[in-house]
């Protein structure tokens, strides 16, 4: 018999958070992002979800050409460009876009004289201070690849490092205008957070990402607030049940002892399954269709859960860790993470099945 862990995607769950962005932010081009195997989704398994997207936005090359070669013609942007300039006849090849955010691309660009013209955008440094070029320079970086002739379309783009949160969107915004002023390029502006607040935000082409996968990009505002469904529910079940009387412990390290006769259910998902190692007692899994917490540090491969208020629980229940009643962001929370990292760090050994 196979191991009980599971990790259900349902595809109508992301065509309907693609819907809501289109009503967040009418007009805008929608560029889905699908980095990280689609935010640990599977990039596959999503792709006819999001075939009302204008295109999509990932980091990995290799995972581009995939994509291409499984027929998608829809534009691909890499979100990080290139990284060497060996990589750009394939991108030329494959019709892909590229960010350019440093020198160093400008110059390979310049040197390679590409067969073809390459979607190009310019990606402007607004406060984050990761990737992108000061403002002083994006309008001289502009001309240079205007004069090459084939980096075309010319876009702009920026990223906003607060956008969850207020007062975070005004700054950023100022500045990119002022370093744009006069160029007559479409603008990308809003991720998640800030197509939900696009009206502040506005920007020609937008890049969802966590929300097209039913998590929230706030702290404090959540996924159904925002009219958005989990795509993923990782479900397992209970493979043994012991019997505590008060005092005994659960676990490595003791970090549960029972404070009376207690009953704990064992679950088949560890950390080795992605499932946080650092989730403390108390973070919420549903087990028989009850709310109950984690008891005792989760290993490699089981957690353990309190059926305190699952009586009714024993071995061969299911169990929710996430998904279907149960927010990503909520388990994250009480792990001191995000949703986006749960969901990117589901181990290539849980098995996935794709809803019809």
């Amino acid at each position: 018999m196979a191991r009980p862990l599971v990790a259900h995607i349902d595809p109508a769950a992301i065509a309907s958070n693609l819907a809501r962005v289109r009503a967040l932010a009418p007009g805008a081009g929608v560029l889905a992002v699908v980095k990280a195997n689609a935010y640990g989704h599977g990039l596959t398994r999503v792709l006819p979800a999001l075939a009302a997207a204008d295109g999509l936005a990932l980091i990995e090359l290799d995972a581009a050409v995939r994509l291409r070669d499984a027929g998608y013609r829809r534009p691909i942007l890499l979100l990080e460009g290139f990284f060497e300039a060996a990589e750009l006849s394939e991108i030329v090849a494959r019709s892909l876009g590229v960010v350019v955010h440093c020198a160093d691309q400008v110059r390979m660009l310049e040197s390679a004289r590409p067969a073809a013209p390459i979607e190009t955008w310019v990606k402007v440094n607004t406060g984050m201070n990761r990737l992108g070029f000061a403002l002083r320079e994006v309008a001289g970086v502009c001309e240079r690849l205007e004069a090459m002739g084939t980096a075309a379309p010319l876009r702009l783009m920026m990223h906003f490092a607060g956008a969850d949160e207020e007062g975070g969107i005004a700054g950023p915004l100022a500045r990119f205008d002022d370093a744009c002023r006069g160029l007559p390029y479409a603008r990308s502006v809003a991720n998640s957070a800030g197509i939900v607040r696009y009206a502040e935000a506005g920007g020609d082409i937008v890049r969802p990402g966590i929300m097209l996968y039913g998590a929230t990009p706030f702290v404090g505002r959540s996924a159904a607030a925002l009219g958005l469904v989990p795509a993923m529910t990782l479900r397992s079940r209970v493979i043994g049940v012991q019997t505590l009387a008060t005092g005994d412990c659960v676990g490595y390290g003791a970090t549960f002892v029972a404070p009376r006769p207690m009953r704990i259910g064992v679950v088949a998902c560890g950390y080795a399954d992605g499932y946080p190692r650092h989730a403390p007692n108390g973070t919420p899994a549903i087990v028989a269709g009850q709310r109950v917490g984690i008891a005792g540090r989760v290993s490699m491969d089981m957690l353990t859960v309190d059926l305190s208020d699952a009586p009714q629980a024993g071995p061969g229940s299911d169990v929710v860790l996430w998904g279907e009643g149960l927010p990503v962001d909520e388990v994250a929370a009480a792990a001191g993470t995000v949703g986006y990292e749960l969901l990117c760090a589901v181990a290539p050994r849980v098995a996935f099945v794709t809803a019809a």
